[in-house]
């Protein structure tokens, strides 16, 4: 299956230590999204980006540290796997694009 998640000027995502939300970075702050369903559950307009492979959760989970990917700007592609592998995503030109099983 395949799901689109729309997330402008993305610089970078993640997910927490229980693989149950999906942390996103954009020039336009910070989105965290359920992993399975893909609704939005917490949105921050405000700058933050990664520091050290590092960004700082919202919403449920407020305040925890996540480990990121950051977009490769030499292809302008950002591609990474959950946690269990189960899910794949592939971003390019505003739309994140999860393959995968349930997605």
């Amino acid at each position: 299956m395949k799901k689109h998640l729309f997330v402008g000027g993305l610089v970078a995502a993640g997910f927490d230590p229980a693989g149950k939300f999906l942390l996103t970075l954009s020039h336009d702050g910070r989105g965290l999204f359920t992993v399975g369903s893909w609704e939005r559950v917490a949105r921050d307009p405000q700058l933050a980006y990664p520091e050290g492979g590092m960004a700082i959760g919202i919403g449920p989970i407020e305040g925890m540290p996540i480990p990121v990917t950051e977009m490769d700007y030499s292809a302008n592609t950002l591609c990474f796997s959950s946690p269990d592998g189960s899910y794949h995503f592939a971003y390019e030109s505003g739309t994140i694009t999860v393959t995968g099983t349930g997605a």
